[in-house]
Order: C-alpha cells, then structure tokens, then sequence
C-alpha cells in the first residue's frame, strides 16, 4: 500500500487519506458496538463498560495512527498526533460545545481529572525530553512505555474502584465516556454479529491507520511540511473527528454537562495508552516541536481548568475564546 501511495497523484492521495481516516471512525464504531454488546450479554455492568471497552475504543484511531507510525519509525507523527488531538480535544471541541450552549462542569472533572491530564503532559515531557526512565533525552524507549501502561492500569483501576463504590451507594455516577446509544441504552447486537463487529472494527482500524500513516507522509513530502506539522493539523483532527461528532450531537441536545470530562479522560487515554504502547513497541524520538507543543498542551490544560472552575461552568464567551486560542496556535505552527 505504501508503494502505491507513493506512486499515486496527489488527488488521489488526497482520496486514501479521507478513506483512511473514515475506516478509522466507522472501525472504531463497530469494535465498541460489538465489544459493550457482549459484555452486556454477559451481564457485566454498564459502568465497567464505559470505563474500559467503549471509553478505549474512541481512543483507537489515535492508537492505529501512532502504533502504525512507530512501526514504520515515523516518530514524528507518532508524538504529534497524540499532542495534537488533546490540543484539539480540549480548545476545539469543548470551545464549539461551550457556544452552542454553556457548559456545566462536574466536580470530580475540576478536582481531579483536569489535574490529572496535566500531570499525564508534564510526565511525557519529563520522561521524552528529560529522560527520566530511558537514558536517552528525547526519546520515549521500551522502559518509558511499560512506565505509561502501567500508569494507565492504575487509572481505569483506580476509576473502576471508584464508580462501582459510588454505585453500591447508590449514586449517580457519571461515565466518562462516549457511547452509541439506541432509546437511551446500548444497542445489544447477537453473539455472532458482535464477534464480527469486533473482528471487522479491528480489521477496518489497522487498515485505516496504515493508509492514513502512508498518504499523510506523502502529502508531507509532495508540500514540503514536516511530519509533525500534519500530525498536528490533518491527523490529529482526523483521529478526533469521533469526538467532535459526538460532542456536538450532545450540545444540540443540550446535553453536554461531560463534555469536558470526555475530552480530558481522551487526552488522559491518548497519552498513557495510545504513546505507551507505540513507545513500547518501538522507541519513539521527539523532536523540538514536540517539546513546545507538550508545554502548549499544559498551559491550554491549565486554561480549561481555570474555565472550569469560575463558577462551575464554560460559558459561550470562554468557548469563543478557546476556539480564537486554538485558531491562533495552529496558524502559529503552519508559520514556524
């Protein structure tokens, strides 16, 4: 496929990388949908289901993308990816989501999981550019990735324990996820066709993130911008198109009082899952880019936090002015 992707006209590269990014999302969909419909079936609670199975599938195109680029040692797209779908995550989709309608904030987003995501941002920076597992600055090796997977089973361990106490007690727990719902519950789907959403989802997904990896570094080399920069832009956007999509569905519904708890907890995936298994696999280098683009991440993260706490809410004027904030940041990278 790379070799065609190569050889092709640049319209039709155009073409395999909107193919690309449309078996990413339509393959994540089907692998959520068939993995809650067994675990449903087989009677495990919807909470667990959020948490783990539906809450890992939106981070997959993420995590197709970046495995695929490490694969190939294209490490540039890797790192970027990653950063720029938080980036995009946090100003963009919640910044739209916030001028449709205000946005009320849960506690437990403000106390916890904002500071969290910061934490994730400084720890990937620590240990990329100080080298803090690995003894090789710049570079995320095997050690830095079994560092980040183990952080994140401690995460959806530490978020099991929490929502399944807060269910025995009887409270409303809120799922930090994104499910396809069907008359307010999960669509339960057949044994076999959940075996073959899974299966196909996973199939459709490893395809997708090869073409998308391949025509994005051609259209990189036919314009003469670096990997990192389309990972920022066209791949980060991309991979994040889940989200958008879901989150501007639930603000037309008016029903957007975990959008901001949706799009940290993906940044939170995005950083301990998606790079800690690339980085597992293969080393994965940053560059300098990427360094001031994880310290634009933080300072962004610590904008949503303070959004956040006034008053609980993100209001249509903090939503405008996150989008302007994103707006700039991106014209600030196609220029550098």
């Amino acid at each position: 496929m790379e070799q065609y992707i190569n050889n092709a006209p640049f319209a039709l590269v155009i073409v395999f990388l909107i193919i690309g990014f449309v078996f990413l999302i339509k393959g994540a969909d089907f692998f959520v949908e068939g993995s809650s419909s067994i675990a449903k079936k087989l009677k495990v609670p919807s909470i667990i289901i959020g948490l783990t199975i539906v809450a890992m599938g939106t981070s997959l195109p993420e995590t197709a993308v970046s495995v695929t680029a490490s694969l190939v040692h294209n490490n540039e797209l890797a790192v970027s990816n990653v950063v720029g779908s938080n980036i995009f995550n946090l100003m963009f989709v919640i910044g739209v989501c916030a001028i449709m309608t205000p946005i009320m904030v849960q506690k437990d987003t403000i106390a916890r999981d904002i500071p969290l995501s910061v934490i994730c941002a400084l720890l990937l920076l620590g240990l990329g550019y100080l080298a803090w597992g690995d003894a090789h600055g710049m570079t995320l090796g095997h050690l830095d990735g079994a560092v980040f997977l183990g952080a994140f089973a401690g995460y959806i361990f530490y978020m099991i324990r929490t929502a399944l106490k807060a269910r025995a007690e009887g409270k409303k727990v809120e799922i930090e996820a994104v499910e396809e719902l069907e008359d307010g519950e999960l669509k339960l789907l057949s044994y076999p066709k959940s075996i073959l959403c899974i299966v196909g989802g996973a199939v459709a997904i490893a395809f997708g993130g090869d073409m998308t990896v391949d025509a994005a570094s051609r259209i990189a080399i036919d314009l003469g911008m670096s990997q990192t920069l389309v990972g920022l832009t066209i791949v980060s956007i991309g991979t994040s198109l889940p989200e958008l999509v879901t989150s501007v569905v639930a603000a037309r519904k008016n029903e957007v009082d975990m959008a901001v708890g949706n799009a940290v907890g993906s940044n939170i995936f995005n950083i301990l899952m998606v790079l800690g298994i690339a980085s597992a696999i293969s080393p994965v280098s940053l560059i300098s880019e990427n360094v001031i683009d994880i310290l634009v991440l933080v300072g962004f993260s610590v904008v949503v936090w303070f959004f956040a706490r006034s008053d609980r809410k993100i209001t249509r004027n903090e939503g405008i002015a996150m989008v302007a904030m994103y707006l700039i940041y991106t014209a600030y990278i196609i220029m550098r």
